[in-house]
């Protein structure tokens, strides 16, 4: 694994090794001590979840759980392709409201930590897109939460130079009436 920090540094980024011959290829998709070592803690997961996404453009997040039951995720995709977000939330950090992104696709092997204290989403990129990730706390419903994907306070760039059309963006109703990021308090401390 090659693991480096994004732009903000507690979003790291993760390019896998593969193996290929004639047969194909192998590669190791999860190693903990390599990847707690990088990141300097320890890191448990305890719940994977497996997202399928019909049609391009389809939009997913902006989401976070609020203590006690924050989550951190390991972020892959295993079919497609999608730009992949992870936007500040802690309050008193020094990237407060910055986002970052990567494209993820199951051709680059490319991965995604987006910490506890993070909004997280992603756009589809492909139409039959398959999101994986592992998540460092259970789902909690009542901890659930969101902030409007396309909220100009943010100016995220969701892959425009890769094909994402926002005008065309499919998202969930309540994704549709999420709150804009200047209303909503942060329950995550810096």
């Amino acid at each position: 694994m090659n693991i480096t920090p994004l732009d903000i540094p507690d979003v790291h980024k993760i390019i896998l090794r593969k193996f290929a011959d004639d047969r194909g290829w192998f590669t190791e998709s999860w190693r903990h001590n390599a990847f707690c070592e990088a990141l300097g803690r320890e890191i448990t997961f305890v719940q994977d979840n497996h997202s399928f996404s019909e049609h391009k453009h389809t939009v997913r997040g902006l989401h976070f759980q609020t203590p006690p039951h924050a989550q951190g995720k390991l972020v892959r995709c295993t079919r497609g392709a999608v730009m992949d977000i992870a936007v500040d939330f802690r309050a008193g950090s020094p990237t407060y409201g910055k986002s970052v992104g990567e494209v993820l696709s199951a051709e680059n092997q490319t991965l995604l930590w987006v910490p506890e204290g993070f909004l997280h989403g992603f756009a589809t990129l492909t139409p039959k897109a398959e999101v994986q990730y592992k998540c460092s706390g259970y789902y909690a419903a009542d901890c659930d939460a969101n902030i409007a994907w396309n909220d100009p306070d943010l100016a995220i760039d969701w892959g425009t130079d890769h094909g994402f059309d926002p005008a065309r963006a499919v998202v969930s109703k309540k994704d549709k009436i999420a709150p804009a990021f200047s209303n909503a308090e942060s329950p995550f401390k810096d």
